[in-house]
């Protein structure tokens, strides 16, 4: 797959999954813009990759989104891509986290989102292409003990994309609402209070999930769950949400 002369603007490109996206899209022949609050992760990303830019940025900072987003349109070129990987997974019982980390949770993962987006798609829509990938999780859709804070901001991402998409059909636009199972990235190391549930779902491979974006846009599928685990998790939360509850209760023996 070519991506000869795009240009690729990743968040959370320091590490897991946006930074294989990142060096992957370099392989293809992207130029890709790199942004991340992690500097070291970022120079790693970009070691030995003349395609690859870095952009330190705090995603939470909408103001800071803005002039990131448009440096790289006057460093780099118009937007062709825009993948919102950045996020962070934090686990914990809801009553053990305080205010703070939970409001965290949401403003890096739902909200930094947000800010790219707002700040980027208006002119992929203007030039009528280019493609939206916002990573959301599994757990956009299924809730799970520990994983509270976690899961209020990924059905966030998961709706505001939803209605995004509905909102600018037919403009041009492709979108992608990424929701995998557990990946086997450093963002599980984050998952400090040890939900067992992850002892069941031995995780995927990043590569998977990227081969699925792919897949998915070509055929123009919003939603993009990479395997079995992911849809049968979606169908589960959909249409038995009682045994769901109940497998999760005996699983953390709460």
């Amino acid at each position: 797959m070519s991506f000869e002369d795009q240009v690729v603007l990743i968040t959370g490109a320091g590490s897991g999954m946006g930074r294989l996206a990142a060096q992957r899209l370099c392989a293809a022949g992207a130029r890709v813009a790199g942004a991340d609050v992690n500097e070291e992760g970022l120079r790693e990303t970009g070691r030995d990759r003349e395609r690859f830019r870095a952009f330190p940025l705090d995603v939470t900072d909408e103001r800071a989104v803005a002039r990131t987003v448009a440096e790289v349109e006057q460093e780099l070129g118009p937007i062709d891509r825009v993948m919102n990987a950045a996020a962070i997974m934090p686990t914990g019982l809801l009553m053990d986290q305080d205010a703070g980390l939970v409001n965290r949770i949401m403003d890096i993962n739902y909200c930094g989102t947000v800010n790219v987006t707002m700040a980027a798609l208006p002119a992929m829509l203007a030039r009528g292409r280019g493609d939206l990938v916002n990573f959301a999780s599994i757990a956009g859709w299924l809730p799970a003990l520990h994983f509270g804070a976690y899961n209020a901001s990924k059905f966030a991402v998961v709706a505001f994309t939803e209605v995004l998409y509905h909102e600018n059909r037919n403009r041009g636009v492709r979108f992608a609402c990424v929701c995998p199972p557990p990946v086997a990235t450093p963002l599980l190391d984050q998952a400090k209070s040890q939900p067992k549930v992850l002892e069941d779902l031995p995780p995927i491979a990043p590569e998977k999930v990227l081969d699925a974006i792919e897949s998915h846009l070509d055929r123009g599928k919003l939603m993009v769950f990479p395997d079995r685990v992911a849809k049968l998790s979606y169908h589960m939360r959909r249409f038995l949400p009682g045994l769901m509850w109940a497998g999760g209760h005996r699983t953390e023996g709460i």
